[in-house]
């Protein structure tokens, strides 16, 4: 089962599309949240869209008490190719090797097309959670939701 609000959030380290390593530990040390936004793929449909949406308001989302991360199993050289072309303003973090092991923390890894389904997790700077979803391929999140989260933490 994937965390709910009030679990504690797993830590991770991953490489964002620099290839630079970002841990959630030194976000949360930082005295910020996170947004944690796993999507499939880069460069598809949907989550491009959703993305895009992000980056096009992203003072919603990121600021100096919140940190958007967005983890696919994608490898780093598609995410900093993706990012590049979009003009991403947060890190896109590569969760290609172990293959899935943070999504599968989450429990958001599909094994058998191996992907991670869009779940989105707010992680207070405690480390709990404080808002959780997860839909599935195909199925758009409501980013109005994560604004609502965002200003009740």
């Amino acid at each position: 089962m994937s965390p709910v609000v009030g679990d504690r959030a797993p830590d991770f380290e991953l490489p964002d599309q620099h290839r630079a390593p970002v841990s959630l530990g030194s976000v949360l040390g930082s005295g910020r949240s996170a947004l944690l936004v796993f999507f499939p793929f880069a460069f598809s449909g949907i989550c491009g869209g959703e993305l895009t949406a992000v980056q096009s308001t992203l003072g919603d989302f990121q600021n100096s008490s919140t940190q958007v991360l967005a983890i696919s199993c994608d490898p780093t050289f598609a995410l900093g190719a993706w990012a590049s072309s979009a003009g991403f303003g947060f890190p896109l973090l590569s969760d290609f090797w172990p293959h899935g092991a943070v999504a599968s923390a989450y429990e958001v890894f599909d094994a058998h097309k191996g992907m991670a389904v869009r779940g989105t997790f707010l992680v207070r700077p405690d480390g709990t959670v404080a808002f959780a979803e997860v839909n599935q391929p195909g199925q758009p999140r409501d980013q109005d939701g994560w604004r609502r989260a965002l200003s009740a933490v």
